[in-house]
């Protein structure tokens, strides 16, 4: 994973960026927003909360980059920090229907794209609803777990760094999502889930 050329990219623009490059700044905000309100969003239904949070991180990495490490993985980096950050707002802001986000069961939030030539069937589009509300029906850590490792192509290092937990906790986590959806959905479509959506 580390040998491919995004990661080289990344590694490339991140230092350029610790050594006060403002281009390099620019082009990292860019590069990585999309990705960092997606993630936002799924704990916060308050779109403007997860931009000025997404502002205020890229603002304090700029302050502190003399102080960053060079050998972070930038991705999985960037997620922690904006997962962190938004935490710490919990006590000062309102979360999702005005209440604090508190307990692992709180909101986390899984949409599939409708983009997708596969959702073009209507009765796949149907199912995918379905498994849809399936997996947002699990416990807000275990759908964090699916979302990182089978959405963003994270590593169960990298969803241990994200989540500030430790790897065999990734593991454990993601086995039990899976073993509920094989529990609850059917194997034909369980397989092309995995083999259309994750995999």
């Amino acid at each position: 994973m580390d040998s491919t050329p995004s990661f080289s990219n990344d590694r490339l623009l991140w230092q350029d960026f610790l050594a006060g490059e403002v281009r390099a700044f620019e082009k990292l905000m860019s590069d990585n927003f999309r990705l960092l309100f997606q993630y936002g969003c799924k704990f916060s239904k308050d779109r403007e909360l997860v931009k000025d949070s997404i502002q205020d991180l890229f603002l304090v990495l700029w302050e502190k980059r003399g102080n960053l490490n060079p050998d972070a993985a930038v991705k999985p980096y960037l997620m922690a920090s904006l997962r962190r950050l938004m935490h710490r707002q919990v006590s000062s802001r309102a979360w999702v229907g005005g209440e604090a986000l508190q307990e692992e069961d709180d909101y986390f939030d899984i949409e599939f794209s409708v983009e997708d030539e596969y959702i073009a069937n209507e009765a796949i589009a149907v199912r995918s609803g379905q498994l849809e509300k399936l997996l947002n029906a699990l416990p807000r850590r275990q759908k964090e777990v699916v979302y990182l490792k089978f959405f963003q192509e994270l590593s169960r290092e990298q969803i241990a760094e994200v989540m500030a937990i430790s790897p065999q906790t990734v593991s454990n986590l993601l086995q039990i999502a899976i073993k509920h959806l094989k529990a609850h959905w059917k194997a034909g479509f369980l397989l092309f889930f995995l083999l259309h959506f994750l995999l």
